[in-house]
């Protein structure tokens, strides 16, 4: 806990607000000061509740007399966005989402997981450039610009995937080009965008909106946390992120002052998405699912997957009930079992969630009622351990809504999982692919670096990215300095099995146009002092083996890098190493050195400068020659063995 903060609890202001209960909510400091909150705190009395809605009423018919209707929403271009419940972050070169091997984007094979898993989604947000960018002088939209990329956004859109881009406003470090509005809309056109992801910001300033909503009429922005009243009319989507909840569920002040507002509940660090599903399912607003938060695996149990498996169908399906029905919050305060109802043309839509850890059952009172989920009655609902269930009643008047049948056929086999465990990923070094072409031994200096056992020093910088295995934020509400961003240590223990002779200098760009040359490739870049750069792994790999080696392990360059003779190139350049890493999800490799470069201006950047040889970097790895970088460079070392034979061949761990 850092300066009375504690990060696994809220802060002050993430926490629900109260709702004076005798007070005009019309108008008034009061009311003004409700323009601000993020969920209404719902009354711990429940005798409470009936003045509650109606003090919530008299806020939203204030509220609107102060900042006008948002009339967005009547613009049939804009409707989509009240439809995605449910949508998923993914960063481009997730396992899932593009094939290493074959090097080609596989969203289909993404969207099949998801729908699996979590009953498909309605939205993508494609993730580029935070954590790489500022490794060296590309911006945000350099990232964008990738072979294939707009054909998978078109696969997401004709499966009816709506696509969200991801715009930095902090990206002031990097090469200039245009202005940011021109550049973003025209990346929205490129690849055929729905919506932005607003990084960092709550709203977006209204020349941006204005560019955007030229570059796609009815594009969605969605910011990152509470959005102010008065920008939910131009912002159709919103994250709920950061937003404490009182015991019984609250309401989310931007979804009760527009119905047609989406907002998407996340708490990105957590392994319990209970409390977030309870409060998005009885607000009838959706959830962002994002299970590799910047590279570190942070994914969804069985038990909450299932939650929301049983709660799309329904919230899709019924979507009319929850954006013109008339909305009753917390009309069921029954032991653990609370609900929400939502009535419309004499059919009422009655949600429930279960706080406990127990199944509970519910009986439903008066006629009419019809259930939707499996094993459930007209007489009895049975609510899930830290699930939900629903249930329809028809007036009797009213008629059978044609959509019953429809989401009674959708949520068939849906019974609810109770396993909320997480399960771990490990990422497992990867071996280098072998080398199958012809060997060009050269002799290169180098420094020894002996066998045995050796323990280590590692610095780094915690970053969301984390390090080897793990979350760095398990469960923490919101990472803030210093904890974010800090610098940290960790010691290793290595074994080096035989010595190494690691190259005292990175290889150059004379060296490496040999190979080029070699491989009928050539190239201007000829200078026998620089280090070459603009090299991807798989290349610096192939270099090494051409001529009769291989790249060092981290381990290995650190330590070679403590003996005399040892040299860095000008200008400095981050050397890649033999330290590829995958989790199934993301692929990664350490960096050593630092580099010239130094990206300023946000802390979101890339490590930069020269660094200690103790410092190691984590680099998610991208495809499609994404990982070259003028900034990155290479050296090779090969093994001594026992019998004086020098090899490539054989890996140190």
């Amino acid at each position: 806990m850092s300066g009375g903060f504690d990060p696994l609890h809220p802060r002050e202001l993430d926490l629900p607000s109260r709702v004076p209960l005798d007070t005009d909510l019309l108008s008034g400091d009061a009311a003004i000061a409700l323009d601000d909150a993020k969920i209404f705190a719902a009354p711990a009395d429940p005798e409470d509740l009936a003045q509650w809605r109606a003090q919530l009423t008299a806020w939203r018919d204030g509220a609107r007399e102060r900042h006008g209707e948002p009339t967005r929403y009547d613009d049939d271009a804009s409707a989509w966005a009240s439809r995605c419940f449910t949508v998923a972050q993914v960063w481009l070169w997730d396992e899932l989402f593009f094939d290493f091997e074959s090097q080609r984007f596989t969203p289909e094979r993404f969207l099949a997981d998801g729908r699996e898993r979590f009953g498909g989604l309605d939205g993508l947000v494609l993730w580029h450039a935070y954590p790489v960018i500022g490794i060296d002088d590309r911006n945000q939209w350099d990232f964008y610009d990738v072979l294939g990329l707009a054909e998978a956004a078109a696969v997401l859109r004709a499966a009816g995937v709506a696509v969200f881009l991801d715009y930095n406003p902090w990206d002031t470090g990097t090469r200039r080009a245009g202005a940011d509005a021109d550049e973003l809309a025209a990346a929205v056109r490129r690849l055929g965008a729905d919506g932005v992801f607003l990084d960092t910001l709550k709203k977006a300033d209204p020349e941006l909106v204005a560019a955007l909503d030229a570059a796609r009429p009815g594009i969605g922005l969605e910011g990152e946390s509470k959005l102010a009243t008065e920008r939910i009319a131009d912002h159709t989507l919103s994250w709920a992120q950061w937003f404490g909840d009182s015991e019984y569920p609250g309401v989310l002040r931007a979804r009760w002052y527009e119905r047609r507002h989406m907002q998407h509940h996340i708490r990105r660090w957590h392994r319990d998405h209970a409390e977030e599903l309870r409060s998005a399912w009885l607000n009838g607003v959706g959830i962002m699912v994002w299970e590799v938060v910047f590279g570190t695996w942070v994914g969804w149990n069985d038990r909450d997957a299932s939650t929301l498996r049983r709660m799309l169908p329904v919230q899709r399906g019924l979507h009319r009930w929850l954006i013109d029905g008339e909305w009753t919050p917390l009309t069921v305060v029954d032991g653990s079992v609370v609900g929400s109802a939502f009535e419309l043309d004499g059919v009422t839509l009655l949600l429930l969630a279960n706080t406990s850890d127990a199944d509970a059952e519910y009986y439903v009172a008066g006629r009419g009622w019809v259930a939707l989920h499996p094993g459930d009655t007209a007489e009895m609902i049975t609510v899930p351990a830290k699930g939900i269930a629903a249930a329809v009643q028809v007036g009797a008047e009213a008629g059978v809504p044609a959509e019953i049948d429809a989401v009674r056929s959708a949520l068939k086999g849906e019974t609810g999982e109770c396993d909320g465990s997480f399960r771990h990923r490990t990422a497992r070094r990867m071996s280098a692919p072998r080398w199958n072409g012809p060997v060009t031994p050269v002799s290169v200096p180098s420094v020894t670096v002996p066998a045995g056992e050796h323990t280590l020093t590692v610095r780094f910088r915690m970053r969301e990215t984390g390090m080897y295995n793990g979350a760095p934020y398990v469960d923490e509400w919101k990472p803030l300095p210093p904890r974010l961003h800090d610098p940290r240590t960790l010691e290793r223990s290595v074994v080096v099995a035989h010595p190494v002779q690691v190259a005292v200098a990175e290889v150059s760009e004379a060296e490496y146009a040999s190979f080029l040359d070699a491989i009928g490739e050539h190239t201007d870049a000829r200078d026998p002092e620089r280090p070459v750069t603009n090299v991807t792994l798989s290349r610096a790999r192939e270099y090494a083996a051409w001529v009769g080696g291989r790249l060092p392990s981290e381990d290995e360059w650190q330590l070679a890098a403590t003996r005399a003779g040892f040299l860095r190139r000008t200008p400095a350049v981050w050397n890649w190493t033999e330290s590829e890493h995958s989790d199934g999800r993301t692929r990664f490799v350490m960096l050593k050195g630092g580099s010239a470069h130094r990206s300023e201006g946000s802390d979101w950047y890339f490590d930069g400068g020269v660094q200690h040889p103790e410092f190691s970097a984590k680099l998610l790895l991208a495809g499609l020659g994404q990982d070259a970088s003028d900034s990155i460079g290479f050296r090779i070392c090969t093994d001594q063995m026992s019998d004086g034979q020098v090899t490539g061949q054989e890996k140190t761990r």
